[in-house]
């Protein structure tokens, strides 16, 4: 089965193998969208886990479960190979979608195994300290984080992190 996705031109690197794939700028974007296809795509291609967080995550309402869960629902394609519940997303291969918060979840995060792409949505809240417990917990091998954020404060640890350095 094949999918089709249009990939602004500004995105197209992401499908090439890179540790660190860093999306941001202005509301918008197209940046989420962008990525959700990518992944789920990707899941589709290769058994996979994905991790989706955020620094505050209370619920699963807080994450990007509805928006990969709308993609699915609207493509014939997609929502014949994945299994969209409460809250988790399953492929038919066995590809996961896990969806968790950093700042209240450290302990968790640290045991979170096999995670072949992290995607860290609105990471212009993410902290020096989750990033400094997140990169390393994400090492299985050709693994990527995927960052994405809109540029508010270019003091902001993931804008030091991944832009200025």
């Amino acid at each position: 089965m094949q999918i089709k996705i249009d990939v602004p031109k500004a995105f197209i690197d992401i499908f090439k193998p890179y540790r660190y794939k860093v999306y941001y700028g202005g509301r918008g974007g197209g940046k989420s969208h962008v990525i959700a296809r990518y992944l789920l795509v990707s899941g589709m291609e290769k058994k996979s886990r994905f991790l989706c967080a955020r620094e505050l995550q209370g619920s699963i309402q807080d994450s990007v479960h509805k928006l990969l869960a709308d993609i699915v629902h609207g493509d014939k394609g997609l929502s014949a190979f994945y299994e969209v519940q409460k809250s988790v997303i399953i492929g038919r291969n066995g590809t996961e979608f896990l969806f968790k918060g950093l700042k209240h979840n450290i302990t968790e995060i640290k045991s979170t195994e096999g995670v072949d792409k992290c995607w860290v949505e609105e990471a212009e809240k993410v902290s020096s300290l989750s990033w400094e417990i997140l990169i390393p917990t994400i090492r299985k091998e050709d693994s990527e984080i995927i960052v994405s954020f809109n540029t508010k404060n270019t003091n902001d640890p993931t804008y030091e992190r991944f832009v200025k350095n």
